[in-house]
């Protein structure tokens, strides 16, 4: 027995400087950045055996997460008319983003086009957003690469997600290159920007091994041949020069409004406009995609359905009109709950916030709560802090403020200085 004691003394300290040494071997960046993410993955294997998250289906109406109501499709209205758009002194919610005013007459494209200039990367561990604008960046002569947009977009790099709106904050905030993100996009002007010497960024849908069910994914598009049928994408997951047949594209790139995004410099505005046409203003670009989300749903079945009322609804919102957006996502998310369990996007709620905007605003704030509990509860780490955000204003419309201000120390934690939560805090007279 003494000798046991002599032995684990003498070897205690030996025990401590083997730990020590492990923890700062983990910690040098390429051994964390080999390691992290198997780490991660092995969390969210163990999560989702224990809890399904596909079996996770938020009810609208609910008076809580835990008790559900049937839900009933709701009669949607008719599509929102497209707005008269006065070209010389347009409405202050017809003005376009870009400054300049565009021309109606698009320029025809030729059959194949393919850009080079491109300095493919294979994305970092959960670094989708981050690798593909640095990709999208490089073709302008950009010198960074996927760790310094990292370290804007996603201060935490357990963050699941980056927005268009962040990457085009990082482009005119950190590059002398402006940026316009657009909704409602078709094959037709993605090929319009690369045959006139635009990479164009999207956002999709995106299946494949190694992880668990569908994602959101970027891709940078710099070539396409209409007799192939084909896009190629600078893909960070699959590799570069990648074939995307059209008809996967649509299908794919419905999954999130048909969301694109253009950089260019500043000399090349006018372009840009050129062939933007309409599109470039900000009223009649959402009404254009409310109107195809809206002949789509009339067309579709299955998850495509989910997307096309779901991007209506989103839309919607972009257009304030927060009534018939959150009548969209209840139809929505009763079509949701009819998707074969492994086909359902369960990690829609990661990568879009529209229905926290249409439930808040109009006055759904028990839908607001019991969406964000079902998106975090089926999470393996629940990082996302506009979820944190708008469940903590929730909270406070109905008078909970420990409960708001709970969440919104959790959200400054998983993004440090995210601007609402910051603000929502300070507003409270508190300190993040």
């Amino acid at each position: 027995m003494k000798r046991s004691r002599i032995l684990l003394i003498i070897a205690f300290p030996s025990l401590v400087l083997c730990c020590l040494l492990a923890i700062i071997v983990y910690s040098l960046p390429p051994v964390n950045e080999a390691l992290s993410w198997r780490l991660e993955q092995l969390r969210a294997d163990i999560k989702y055996a224990l809890a399904p998250p596909e079996k996770a289906v938020f009810t609208p109406g609910a008076t809580s997460a835990s008790q559900p109501t049937a839900i009933l499709l709701p009669t949607l209205p008719p599509p929102s008319p497209t707005p008269t758009i006065n070209l010389t002194t347009p409405e202050p919610t017809a003005t376009p983003t870009l400054a300049l005013t565009p021309t109606l007459s698009p320029t025809p494209v030729p059959e194949m086009f393919m850009l080079s200039g491109i300095q493919h990367a294979y994305q970092m561990w959960n670094n989708c957003g981050p690798a593909n604008l640095a990709m999208a960046l490089s073709f302008w002569g950009w010198k960074g690469d996927q760790r310094e947009t990292a370290a804007f977009l996603k201060p935490n790099d357990r963050d699941k997600n980056v927005m268009p709106y962040e990457m085009e904050a990082f482009i005119e905030e950190k590059t002398d290159l402006e940026a316009v993100v657009r909704v409602g996009g078709d094959l037709e002007i993605l090929k319009a920007f690369i045959s006139a010497g635009f990479p164009v960024v999207i956002e999709k849908g995106f299946e494949g091994t190694g992880f668990d069910g569908w994602m959101g994914h970027y891709e940078v598009l710099n070539g396409y041949d209409d007799a192939k049928g084909v896009f190629y994408a600078q893909d960070s997951y699959k590799g570069p020069n990648l074939p995307v047949a059209y008809s996967d594209l649509q299908s794919q790139w419905r999954a999130f409004n048909y969301t694109y995004l253009v950089i260019y410099p500043n000399e090349l505005q006018q372009q840009v406009l050129d062939i933007l046409g309409l599109q470039a203003f900000d009223n009649f670009n959402y009404h254009h995609a409310e109107q195809k989300a809206a002949r789509e749903s009339q067309l579709l079945s299955g998850r495509d359905l989910y997307f096309a009322l779901f991007n209506r609804g989103s839309n919607l919102v972009s257009l304030k009109d927060y009534t018939n957006a959150a009548m969209s996502y209840d139809a929505a998310f009763a079509n949701y709950a009819q998707i074969p369990e492994p086909q359902r996007p369960w990690r829609m709620l990661w990568y879009q916030t529209g229905p926290y905007f249409a439930y808040y605003y109009t006055g759904r704030y028990q839908d607001v709560i019991n969406l964000v509990t079902t998106t975090l509860e089926a999470m393996s780490e629940p990082i996302l802090e506009e979820s944190f955000y708008w469940r903590a204003q929730a909270y406070l419309a109905l008078g909970d403020n420990e409960s708001a201000i709970k969440d919104l120390r959790t959200c400054v934690k998983a993004h440090p200085g995210f601007v609402p939560c910051v603000e929502g805090l300070n507003g409270l007279g508190l300190e993040p």
